[in-house]
């Protein structure tokens, strides 16, 4: 959450009290999720790994514009990773 809230005050597209009020939401629907997995590294960029370790907790598609580091995702453990427009399409086909 921190890294979303410090991108969106960074780009200056919302106000702060937006951005904050997104931040708060998120945070209100969320589910905390503990992670104790002990095979890192496996992606790439391994600040990622925290990423993977809670996808693979939650069963959860992975929404990046990485798709090409998050491969290992989709090949080791089955998990989807698709891009946001791409995660729009799939919505809009519903």
């Amino acid at each position: 959450m921190l890294e979303y809230e410090a991108v969106l005050k960074r780009s200056n597209s919302l106000g702060y009290s937006d951005v904050d009020a997104v931040v708060d939401y998120l945070c209100h629907i969320s589910e905390k999720h503990g992670i104790f997995y002990l095979w890192r590294p496996i992606l790439r960029d391994t600040k990622d790994d925290h990423v993977l370790e809670l996808a693979v907790k939650t069963n959860a598609m992975i929404i990046t514009w990485n798709l090409k580091d998050f491969a290992p995702a989709s090949s080791r453990f089955g998990l989807e990773a698709e891009t946001p427009r791409g995660l729009l399409k799939i919505l809009e086909d519903l």
